[in-house]
């Protein structure tokens, strides 16, 4: 890849990972925002829960709209698409008189955010040369934290600010309507998926995008390889969730990709990003301290995801995921012991904070980089879009179904007994990613999907 190839494909990422970042800033903002929204707008547990759950109930529904409207329309159109609603949901929420208008609106977001959570990681896959997207790959994961660590600062600064803006919620959440225009343009200007115009019989096309990120020798070889692997499949049949079902070996993979999402999700990470603030105010820190000391959490996701980029360059996807879900457990265990043991201590908010800082060393260093770069690698050209979709559907409605219950368990039980839950599911899922994870580094896409078929038909 020579010097114009390289800056070409830094530019695709750049602009197509903005959707991450709005990702990011969508979901992490209301960790700062919903203190004085609930007061603004007279919200109960429930009612807060219901306002950070809203989006995520949206974005289960994205993912899975997103994925065939990806097949459809283009990965690239279908990111074009996302930034417009992306724009008009956040005013939505920024302008929101009512409980009612709000929940609305954050699941619009959540339509958007879903999409994205889909489009993106696939788009960036299918552009990036099989030795590089590992780390290419993960840079949404990089933007997607950052986008948290924006709304964590943001918040923290206008929090501060309450006293003399009313109403300061608004004013944080707006805030995501910039990179909202910013992604719309860019992408305006991006090619689109060589292995999507592959799929609608426009080689010409894929062979020219191709050339702009891959050597001749490369982009021909790679070409043929994906002109092999359609011509493998039965083109006259549409690629509906019912005839994916039909082929074992790729049930296994969506077995496996649903199984990644829950890990993802069973950690409890984004009860943390969600309900930071609200934690560090439980564990004994006042509103605007605690709108501070969550910055801790957003540097520490950013720069970990720094190390899991490097990492995956270094390290199987399979032990990295593995080490970090007994990080993340560990340090979840920590927080209930601690809860318990030092209750009305001067020193807990401080060890909850060292602790919610290193379970996402973990989780944003080792489990969050391996899940939605192997989500991205392990299904099949053809099948891409709506197996992902699906996976990622499952991912949003665990997530969903935590943060509307995090808060009024919380409430409920005190912080020890809420960790605890996370502790015994977080013991689970170590043990399906010990049994089943396989290994993905080092293989094109069309490498993986024929190791699934021969895997099939040596257990048949």
């Amino acid at each position: 890849m020579n010097k114009k190839q390289n800056s070409f494909l830094i530019k695709v990422i750049m602009v197509s990972t903005l959707g991450g970042l709005l990702f990011g800033y969508d979901t992490g903002v209301v960790n700062g925002a919903l203190p004085f929204m609930a007061e603004s707008l007279d919200l109960n547990s429930f009612t807060q829960g219901l306002v950070a759950s809203g989006l995520l109930l949206g974005a289960a529904i994205g993912a899975v709209t997103g994925g065939r409207l990806a097949d459809y329309l283009g990965r690239r159109k279908n990111i074009v698409y996302l930034a417009l609603l992306f724009f008009f949901a956040t005013l939505g929420c920024t302008l929101a008189p009512n409980i009612t208008v709000m929940v609305i609106s954050r699941f619009a977001l959540g339509l958007a955010v879903g999409g994205a959570s889909v489009a993106v990681p696939g788009y960036l896959a299918e552009m990036s040369p099989a030795n590089k997207r590992g780390k290419l790959v993960t840079v949404n994961e990089l933007m997607i934290v950052s986008g948290q660590l924006i709304a964590f600062i943001v918040n923290a600064i206008l929090g501060n600010m309450a006293d003399v803006i009313p109403e300061v919620w608004r004013y944080m959440l707006v805030i995501a309507a910039i990179p909202a225009v910013l992604l719309f343009f860019g992408m305006l200007k991006m090619p689109e998926s060589p292995r999507w115009l592959v799929s609608k019989n426009r080689t010409d096309e894929a062979l020219e995008v191709l050339r702009r990120v891959r050597s001749e020798e490369e982009a021909q070889l790679e070409l043929n390889e994906i002109k092999e692997t359609f011509a493998k499949e039965n083109e006259k049949e549409r690629t509906t969730f019912k005839n994916m079902l039909q082929l074992k070996w790729v049930r296994r993979i969506l077995f496996l990709g649903i199984g990644i999402s829950l890990v993802q999700q069973g950690t409890g990470v984004n009860s943390i990003m969600y309900y930071g603030t609200q934690i560090l105010r439980d564990a004994g820190f006042a509103t605007q301290a605690a709108l501070v000391a969550n910055i801790a959490n957003g540097v520490i996701s950013v720069l970990a995801t720094f190390l899991g980029i490097w990492l995956l360059g270094k390290v199987g996807r399979r032990p990295m995921l593995i080490v970090g879900q007994i990080g993340t457990t560990s340090a979840l265990l920590l927080i209930a012991i601690f809860g318990n043991v030092l209750v009305d201590s001067v020193t807990l908010p401080y060890v909850v904070l060292t602790l919610t800082v290193t379970f996402l060393a973990f989780q944003q260093g080792a489990i969050s980089p391996v899940t939605w770069l192997m989500l991205s690698e392990i299904f099949p050209t053809r099948f891409r879009g709506i197996g992902m979709g699906t996976a990622v559907f499952c991912m949003w409605i665990f997530n969903f179904l935590i943060s509307l219950g995090f808060p009024v368990l919380l409430d409920k039980t005190g912080l020890s007994v809420t960790f605890l839950v996370f502790v015994a599911l977080g013991i689970l899922l170590i043990t399906f990613a010990a049994r089943y994870l396989p290994e993905t580094k080092g293989l094109t896409l069309e490498q993986l999907e024929q190791r699934f078929r021969k895997y099939d038909k040596q257990n048949a």
